[in-house]
């Protein structure tokens, strides 16, 4: 028996048993489409603080997750996962829905950002919207996107309650967005760092690199709406007053 394994497999086999357990992998699959706190975690699977706190101590430890300090309330902090870590972990649950709309707060990097990658990525379709909207994309968004291949030359902010309709899948891209909407089960949250704060090409650059790979993720899971009626489809928009659908 050879005692003298590889740093990869050590690594390889403490994610392994980390995942060996119901709830830690309960966690991990939370995670997979968007981020989250501890005490969303908590709620969304039924589990005391003290508990969770075991479990996200063991996933931190063997890698698989990580924590972000909120840049909206900087008191909290949330967990993302590191896919770098769990290369075979595949989104396991599909869903549908007639168009998936990102937010952030200003819809000026992020969230078009987002739009764009998810329309050359699924045929499901997209929009973006904010809850502050800034007057114009900031221009380093449109050169990250148009380094990449993709054109923002025609977004143009706009206000969520010009945008969402009522079965839309929401992603909040932005803390700060994510903090301000009202909770419920179906929207997503990436906890991406806003560009515009450190306000170079490297900063936008990483920002889409991450949305990126969290859209090529959640693309795989969402299909479009079958069945709906004409009328349907085509919708009215859903206001949002003080953060909450009506």
């Amino acid at each position: 028996m050879n005692a003298d394994w590889s740093a990869r497999t050590v690594a390889r086999a403490r994610v392994h048993a980390a995942l060996g357990e119901p709830a830690r992998l309960a966690v991990v699959e939370l995670l997979v489409l968007g981020d989250a706190s501890p005490g969303e975690v908590g709620r969304r699977l039924g589990l005391p603080s003290n508990l969770l706190a075991h479990h996200v101590k063991l996933l931190e430890q063997a890698g698989i997750v990580e924590r972000s300090r909120s840049e909206g309330d900087h008191r909290r902090t949330y967990l993302r996962l590191r896919t770098s870590a769990l290369a075979d972990l595949v989104p396991g649950g599909r869903r549908q829905a007639p168009r998936v709309v990102f937010v952030c707060s200003r819809n000026s990097a992020r969230s078009p950002l987002a739009a764009a990658l998810w329309q050359r990525r699924s045929a499901v379709p997209a929009a973006s919207a904010g809850t502050r909207p800034a007057e114009r994309v900031h221009p380093l968004a449109v050169a990250a996107a148009r380094s990449h291949g993709l054109s923002l030359t025609r977004a143009r902010p706009r206000h969520l309650d010009e945008v969402l309709r009522p079965d839309d899948l929401v992603v909040a891209v932005c803390d700060n967005a994510h903090e301000e909407l009202a909770d419920h089960d179906d929207r997503l949250h990436w906890s991406v760092p806003d560009p515009a704060a450190v306000g170079t090409p490297d900063a936008f650059d990483a920002a889409y690199r991450d949305l990126a790979d969290r859209v090529d993720r959640l693309a795989a899971a969402v299909h479009p709406l079958r069945g709906r009626r004409e009328g349907d489809r085509r919708g009215t928009t859903t206001p949002m007053t003080g953060g909450r659908a009506r």
